[in-house]
């Protein structure tokens, strides 16, 4: 798991990156959490998150955003970070320019910067969002959502009511040719703290059931 350094806005970014053997293998790339309340590369869900991709082929790369860890700068409001996921990808996609397909994957607050950056670059191929925040960011941005991808949820998430989360997926299906998996983890809270398991599951799955698709 060798450690990576990025140029990002503010400084260097310091991420972990794990690279496929095959030319033209997946690219994947992974936000983190609140930067303010503990949100770091290193989060479990995170980790799991990464984890799975590099089981499915994927060149994987999670990283802090700035003031975060080793990297440098501040918290900007959600602005910064996503200029910190915006370089992250162009590092992720020079160091792999024959790379067949282009993920994001996010969890909490990295949920929300993950698709604000899916609408900012249309080589994003799919998504995988973790608990969105939607109940405390606005994603009226998402105005249409440019890719189908996974939305999984706790049932029991006391900081992001799942009710929140439904109504944007139900906003988010209306598109036309848009296919959002809207999938529910039951008993689990917003970390995913005894079902982490089954979220490894569910989001290997999505992954395994798009391969075959492609593949067919």
């Amino acid at each position: 798991m060798p450690e990576v350094t990025i140029p990002g806005p503010e400084g260097r970014l310091e991420g972990r990156y794990i690279h496929n053997k095959d030319d033209d293998a997946p690219i994947a790339l992974m936000l983190h959490p609140h930067p303010q309340h503990g949100g770091t590369m290193n989060n479990k869900v995170v980790y799991n998150l990464y984890n799975t991709f590099v089981e499915r082929g994927f060149s994987t790369l999670r990283f802090n955003f700035r003031g975060v860890g080793r990297s440098q700068g501040v918290y900007d409001r959600g602005e910064g970070e996503l200029s910190d996921a915006a370089s992250a990808l162009d590092w992720l996609q020079n160091y792999n320019q024959n790379a067949r397909e282009c993920w994001i994957a996010g969890f909490s607050f990295g949920a929300w910067i993950g698709m604000q950056l899916l609408m900012r670059r249309p080589e994003i191929t799919s998504f995988v969002s973790i608990a969105p925040p939607a109940n405390m960011f606005d994603f009226s941005f998402l105005a249409p959502c440019p890719s189908s991808g996974l939305v999984v949820q706790g049932t029991k998430d006391d900081l992001v009511p799942p009710d929140s989360v439904r109504k944007l997926i139900d906003k988010l299906q209306a598109q036309r040719g848009i296919e959002i998996d809207y999938r529910l983890v039951e008993g689990a809270d917003h970390f995913f703290k005894d079902q982490m398991d089954q979220l490894n599951g569910h989001v290997d799955d999505y992954l395994q059931t798009y391969m075959q698709k492609k593949a067919a």
